[in-house]
């Protein structure tokens, strides 16, 4: 089944607003096993129906998103009536019911308004409880293609609901109609390896078994989803191999977040855990105390940004930072040592490092951090990594590789 979205609005061109809607209808998509084929996006005005004339004749399902307000260059329904020789009607109940809502907020009704009643011959209203637009859908069997036509309002609070209580049952629907059976769609979440060396393991995991799945691929912070498309019981069957091959780096079913796998581990393991921080700013201790329930396992945060405070609140001896330097493995590891000592948690993970854009050098180029793990059972481990990048995602990258490393220890 081709679907295609059609998202309209100048404000979407022009940077003024982010299409998020294409992202939320691609979600809720996937869940039924299917996906967009192509999405475009137009500005307001008459340019909606050169692209609703191509695209009648190469896709069984049309989303078109924006364009149903009250306003001259809101004229989705009048093109696509346009194009397919319709005439509009005035709906007089849902004429009613944009005046109960416009006039229930103390604003007198227009007559400008008057055009979001228009519904055209043969379309469907979808209910609009959160705006005065009504939705319409569409069966179009009049081109050399059957196809089925949704027009849904912009803002995304309108669209949302009335995609999923007015759109996705007509959708499950044709679906049934087209293949007698949903496909299922399985997301699982992988962290600590490579987008290629994923693929790779998948393929040399699969490849003995027959099956018609489709495998993709999206990275996420932190980790790897891998998305498995086609007949339930061949996904079933293949995600349970995949999953119990590469169960050391597999977060669990419905867990698509590093930082929450981290703390669930904690508590699973009864320890605790502190960390010291200097390059990343608290982007770790933040990240691990946007889960929930964090305040169970999670002690204390250091941000030792100076040496001075390197010094006097995680005991780094000054002579390291003279000898090595802020950014060394030396400094890392007594960072992390101190850190436990001072906390007494279980675990501690320090970070030090280059963020950039400038403070580089020949030997330590900015990227360069180091990340130790002081444990206590008195194991310490300090890893080097150089992450090019700027500073938020250089933050990101060092935080979910801090973690990874922790992760390798509760991992049981």
């Amino acid at each position: 089944m081709k679907i295609e979205v059609i998202n309209t609005g100048s404000e979407l061109l022009t940077g003024q607003v982010v299409n998020t809607n294409v992202a939320h209808i691609g979600e809720r998509l996937i869940a039924l096993g299917l996906k967009v084929f192509r999405q475009t996006t137009v500005p307001d005005g008459i340019d909606i129906k050169e692209v609703l004339a191509e695209s009648i004749h190469r896709s069984d399902v049309i989303i078109v998103t924006g364009g149903l307000g009250p306003t001259q260059d809101d004229l989705t329904k009048e093109m696509l009536a346009e194009l397919l020789d319709l005439k509009l009607y005035k709906d007089d109940e849902i004429l009613e019911q944009i005046k109960i809502r416009i006039e229930s907020n103390g604003t007198k009704m227009r007559d400008i308004n008057i055009k979001q009643a228009l519904i055209p011959e043969g379309g469907l209203a979808l209910a609009n409880e959160n705006g005065t637009a009504p939705g319409i859908y569409f069966k179009n069997s009049s081109s050399d293609k059957e196809n089925h036509i949704f027009l849904l309002p912009g803002p995304p609070k309108e669209l949302l609901p009335m995609y999923d209580h007015g759109v996705e049952p007509i959708l499950v629907s044709l679906v049934k109609n087209f293949t007698n059976e949903l496909p299922l769609c399985l997301n699982h979440f992988f962290s600590g390896m490579g987008e290629s060396e994923l693929a790779s393991q998948v393929d040399e995991i699969t490849s003995s078994i027959t099956h018609n799945i489709e495998f993709g691929y999206c990275l996420k912070p932190g980790g790897i989803i891998l998305r498995c498309i086609g007949n339930p019981h061949e996904v079933k069957t293949v995600s349970n191999k995949v999953i119990s091959q590469l169960d050391k780096y597999y977060l669990g079913e419905g867990c698509d977040s590093l930082p929450l796998n981290i703390i669930s581990l904690l508590k699973k393991n009864n320890n605790t855990l502190s960390v010291a921080e200097s390059c990343t700013g608290g982007y770790l201790s933040n990240l691990l105390t946007n889960v929930s329930g964090s305040s169970e396992v999670f002690k204390v945060g250091f941000v030792t940004y100076s040496n001075e405070f390197k010094n006097k609140l995680l005991n780094v001896n000054e002579v390291l930072f003279e000898e090595y330097g802020a950014v060394s493995s030396d400094v890392a590891i007594s960072m992390a040592e101190g850190c436990l000592k001072s906390s007494g948690a279980d675990f501690a993970l320090s970070i030090t490092g280059i963020a950039g854009p400038s403070g580089g050098s020949a030997e330590k180029p900015v990227g360069t951090v180091y990340i130790a793990i002081s444990t206590k059972s008195g194991e310490t481990q300090c890893i080097k990594k150089i992450y090019q990048t700027n500073r938020i995602l250089f933050k990101e990258k060092v935080a979910m590789t801090a973690l990874n490393l922790l992760r390798d220890y509760l991992f049981i």
